[in-house]
């Protein structure tokens, strides 16, 4: 599926998400841990990026949050979070992006 798609699947999907619940905690720290998400990012802390709750806290309620954080998770992001970085994820699968993506715009639960 190419990034546009993806990421008009997933704008759609937050749409809908208050029927559904969040992606299991557990399946989406697998996901942070194979693709060394967790050397920046933790659940409830600043690490060198931004705590995934203070993510999910600034998407609230935005209509394109799914599609943003796709993008910055695929193609990396700069000035968002301050002066730091986020390198582009490019061996991420569009499948475990859209995990990561529903548990963020869910609140990043834990």
């Amino acid at each position: 599926m190419k990034l546009s798609a993806l990421a008009l699947s997933l704008s759609l999907l937050a749409m809908g998400q208050a029927a559904h619940a969040a992606p299991d905690f557990a399946q989406v720290k697998d996901i942070l841990t194979k693709n060394a998400c967790l050397a920046c990012h933790a659940v409830d802390k600043k690490v060198v990026g931004p705590a995934y709750e203070e993510v999910a806290a600034k998407h609230k309620g935005q209509a394109d949050a799914a599609a943003v954080l796709t993008k910055h998770i695929k193609e990396g992001s700069s000035g968002v979070y301050g002066p730091i970085p986020m390198p582009p994820n490019v061996g991420i699968s569009d499948a475990d992006i859209k995990t990561v993506v529903e548990w963020l715009v869910a609140g990043a639960p834990h």
